[in-house]
């Protein structure tokens, strides 16, 4: 998917803590750039534009939260169907990988001045890590339909609106900015590539004291 080799590695037994046929997968890679070539958001600047790539569902993110609303709700989550598919399955969605069209947009139109992957701490804590002192974004959060997996999680938890938005990704899986002048150009390549991208937001000029990423349209709760 990412267009990466796991090369080497190394077998830990633990009696106790895998049984059967269960095993745990894990690995790390460390990159190389060209020192004129890195992208770390130090050239956003106010007007450029948030684009956004969809995430499958959670992702591997925010499974405490999960796990306890089900629990509390005490939900059949196999006989649960949300849009026509059962929630189980749109809970374990496999997280999306998004290296093969980000390098694409990259390679492409040179275009693309900060990149935040949508994580734990969802959009109010990882646009900030790619921002310069002094940017805010501005998330317009009436322009993508939020999948229905996270409004069930949302009503049977009672999660404040705000507390959805730094837990979970809420449909969101990238953020990628470029200047005015490349978003069509962008939106393009992004969407030869497969996705399905959209105009999130903005950046504008932080205000003394204001956080760093605003949320517009945000539904009562």
């Amino acid at each position: 998917m990412a267009g990466c080799s796991l090369v080497g590695g190394e077998t830990a037994e633990m009696p106790g803590m895998y049984e059967g046929e269960d095993y745990d997968l894990a690995g790390f890679c460390v990159g190389v750039v060209e020192k004129a070539e890195i992208i770390d958001g130090s050239k956003v600047a106010a007007g450029d534009a948030l684009l956004a790539l969809p995430s499958s569902g959670p992702h591997s993110n925010g499974y405490s939260l999960i796990r306890k609303i089900i629990e509390v709700a005490g939900a059949d989550i196999e006989s649960i169907q949300l849009d026509g598919k059962p929630l189980t399955e749109l809970l374990m969605a496999p997280t999306r990988i998004y290296v093969k069209p980000l390098l694409k947009l990259i390679k492409e139109t040179g275009a693309v001045k900060a990149m935040a992957h949508i994580t734990g701490g969802g959009l109010l804590d990882n646009i900030p890590r790619v921002l310069p002192e002094g940017a805010q974004a501005v998330v317009d959060v009436a322009s993508w339909q939020r999948p229905a997996v996270f409004d069930w999680l949302q009503q049977q938890g009672n999660v404040a609106e705000n507390e959805m938005h730094r837990v979970l990704n809420c449909g969101v899986g990238m953020v990628i900015c470029v200047a005015q002048e490349h978003v069509e150009a962008a939106l393009k390549v992004l969407r030869e590539a497969g996705e399905q991208p959209w105009v999130i937001g903005q950046i504008a000029t932080a205000a003394e004291g204001a956080a760093q990423v605003e949320l517009k349209n945000l539904k009562a709760h």
